[in-house]
């Protein structure tokens, strides 16, 4: 056959195996011409008598499918015009969508026994053609995984996935892989019988093709007309358990917010009530009415395009060439310091780790292997990886030690002074080349750039806690800091496998900055006597991770005090301020610092978890609470007041893509997911409408809510944010 995404090789037995290679890729998605082979694969099988059997394999190493090629999905998702083109639009989704469903119908009904040969990762749209095969072997290797995590980013499963997998293991199995997107490994594939064998890589399509010749039955269980559903269907008495509690259990976990998941609890429930050919057009049209709800169109060039983007460099100066970091300096052993370590080694990175005495550095180094311990007893790594790691980590007190450094990153307490002292420390003994950067969180990096003997040099790192667990870095260009430092900290960023983004210098930046408003508003709530408990749930139902008093307690009160107080002063702000007299109240007359002295906001066990609001937080002000606010007003003004800031860092420069803004939101504090991002909320929303709602606002709470002249002017030229701050693609 003349194919170009897979390789065709029939062998004397009749046994075809398939091996799927898209060109100019590095992994195999499913692309709309792959799709079309596929079909054409299927009649092949089907027709010609000297094939006797299918396997379909990978001719990429470690990897079997990637997905859908979502680059082409959101061009068509994003489509814009009149109400008939939408129409047209939809109905070209639709006709698309059942192409595909048609080829792997094809596959499995082609009366040709289909096996999967799995080599590698097979997700979304690559799972779904290994369970449209009778069997399926995948290689024997723990880092493989298989999945269907479309709902992560505002999908749901097209090729299937909603119908098969559950006809498969059930639906109390395939509801928490298609409504969290969560994958596993082979052995755990085995464990649910999502595959039929695991065997050594070597091996896989021998086995599959031994399989082929012992002539078994190519036809699906679905397809037969004695199937009855795992666990049974919706209505059997094990079926409508489960659909009773996920419902429930979905609506408090995202409280509404994602019609994604919505949508695939639906495909389930009344997919598995009829036929598997009309379930598969059930699931086609919710698939396409998600791709016309702006949360799917969002989600999916958020979480998606923009981060694959940012990830790939694309803010990264094309003018200067790559480098590698090598050998990372590390200041400070805490928290901070310990964790960027502990990253940087897994990279494969040698780290310097200082602090004033080695019993500090080593105590840094002691973390790491706790972090490694808890890996190790979770099955992700083992002692010999352990040693590994840890032998890349080099405690010590002496800054001789930096000589070698490629990159040093200083991690100390958030003063002035103390970050000076170590900056001329490093810089002393630091080498000509390396660059220097300073993982703050507020301080402006020009100013802390003025204890440096070579400012261009000077860049900030800003890393997010937990280090090993948060996925963003914000990368800070002071006023002098050189496209150099900017591509070194891009590139050791991506060695360590996170996704950077770029701001200019200003207080709190761009993420801290921003998220400030959270946790401020709700204070503001608090002061005008809103009811603690209303506030924090109209937190969580706002999309946020928790509420604005929880964030408080997790940051520290008195840190949010001391913040508050500092900004204050700087600014020459004497007007009384509400929210700082409760601060004041609660940390300086209750002594309630937060979790860090398991009294806050809440009270906490000795584990630090969270067990109720305080009941004394309802005696202050005399312990009258208005219990009746608007819930849609109060999340309005949660999301409006962060999307408003972020609209001011536009106007002053200090963040100039709109990738950065909502990747940097969502993957930084939290922003809720499903907006895509402040910015993609503005823009879906629509300037004028946005400029109203905080005008509005700003008479009824306070100047904090005005419209800055920017977002004026957008809304006065119907312009967006992605239009106007077209982002660039990566080179």
């Amino acid at each position: 056959m003349n194919l170009t995404n897979f390789k065709w090789d029939q062998d004397e037995d009749g046994i075809v195996t398939l091996a799927w290679d898209v060109p100019g890729r590095s992994m195999n998605v499913l692309t709309a011409s792959a799709v079309a082979e596929l079909a054409a694969v299927a009649q092949k099988v089907a027709s010609d008598a000297a094939i006797k059997g299918l396997v379909i394999t990978s001719g990429k190493p470690g990897a079997f499918c990637a997905g859908a090629a979502l680059d082409e999905m959101e061009q068509g998702a994003t489509a814009t015009g009149g109400k008939a083109s939408k129409q047209d639009a939809a109905a070209a989704q639709l006709a698309g969508v059942m192409q595909f469903h048609k080829a792997l119908r094809g596959l499995e009904t082609c009366g040709k026994p289909v096996a999967a040969a799995i080599n590698g990762l097979a997700l979304g749209g690559g799972l779904e053609v290994t369970l449209c095969c009778h069997y399926r072997v995948v290689a024997d290797n723990p880092k493989i995984q298989l999945g269907l995590p479309e709902a992560k980013v505002g999908l749901l499963p097209g090729g299937g996935g909603t119908q098969r997998l559950p006809r498969l293991i059930g639906a109390m199995q395939a509801l928490p892989m298609l409504l969290q997107g969560k994958t596993v490994d082979p052995q755990g594939a085995l464990g649910m019988k999502l595959v039929h064998k695991v065997a050594p890589a070597g091996k896989l399509v021998d086995e599959a093709k031994a399989w082929i010749r012992s002539g078994p039955e190519a036809v699906q269980p679905w397809d037969k007309k004695e199937f009855k559903v795992p666990g049974g269907g919706p209505y059997s008495a094990g079926g409508s358990q489960v659909f009773t509690m996920g419902t429930s259990m979905l609506r408090k976990e995202s409280y509404g917010n994602y019609p994604a998941q919505r949508f695939i609890m639906s495909c389930v429930y009344e997919g598995l009530l009829v036929p598997i050919d009309t379930a598969l057009k059930i699931e086609a049209r919710y698939f396409v009415k998600l791709l016309g709800e702006p949360e799917s169109r969002n989600m999916i060039r958020t979480l998606f395009l923009s981060m694959q983007e940012l990830g790939k460099g694309a803010r990264r100066p094309a003018s200067e060439g790559k480098t590698e970091v090598k050998t990372l300096g590390v200041l400070g052993a805490g928290v901070m310091g310990y964790g960027i370590a502990y990253v940087s080694a897994l990279a494969g990175i040698d780290v310097i780790l200082i602090d004033a005495t080695e019993e500090r550095a080593q105590a840094g180094k002691d973390n790491c292997a706790k972090i490694q311990d808890k890996a190790i007893g979770r099955g992700k790594s083992t002692p010999e990886k352990k040693a590994e790691i840890l032998a890349r980590i080099h405690p010590t007190a002496d800054y001789a030690a930096l000589k070698t450094a490629d990159l040093v990153i200083e991690a100390v307490f958030e003063d002035r002074a103390v970050k000076a002292e170590v900056t001329k420390k490093a810089e002393a003994v630091m080498g000509a080349n390396a660059i220097y950067g300073s993982n703050t969180s507020t301080l402006p990096i020009t100013g802390l750039a003025e204890a440096s003997e070579r400012p261009e040099s000077f860049i900030g790192v800003h890393f997010f806690s937990p280090v090993d667990r948060m996925g963003l870095v914000e990368i800070i260009m002071g006023k002098k800091t050189s496209p150099r430092a900017l591509a070194t900290a891009i590139d050791y960023v991506q060695k360590i496998r996170k996704t950077p983004i770029v701001v200019n210098d200003s207080r709190g930046f761009y993420t801290s900055r921003c998220f400030g408003t959270y946790t401020r508003e709700g204070m503001a709530m608090l002061a005008e006597g809103i009811h603690p408990a209303l506030i924090e749930n109209v937190g969580r139902q706002s999309g946020m991770p928790m509420g604005s008093l929880e964030v408080t307690d997790s940051v520290g009160i008195d840190t949010a005090l001391k913040i508050t107080r500092q900004t204050r002063k700087e600014l020459g702000i004497n007007a009384p301020d509400p929210a700082e007299e409760f601060l004041s109240w609660i940390v300086e007359k209750n002594e309630r610092l937060g979790r860090k002295n398991a009294k806050g906001f809440y009270d906490y066990d000795e584990k630090g978890k969270r067990l109720r609001l305080w009941p004394g937080l309802l005696s202050y002000g005399g312990g009258t609470w208005n219990s009746d606010a608007d819930p849609k007003e109060l999340k309005e003004r949660l999301l409006t007041i962060q999307a408003l800031e972020t609209a001011r860092c536009f106007e002053e420069g200090v963040i100039t893509d709109p990738r950065d803004a909502d990747v940097g939101a969502i993957l930084g504090w939290g922003f809720a997911p499903y907006t895509g991002g402040p910015v993609s909320y503005i823009d879906t929303l629509g300037a004028k409408k946005f400029v109203e709602r905080c005008e509005a606002f700003a008479r009824k709470y306070g100047a904090r809510f005005e419209p800055n002249a920017l977002l004026r002017e957008m809304a006065a030229k119907g312009e967006t944010f992605y239009s106007r701050f077209a982002p660039k693609k990566a080179a």
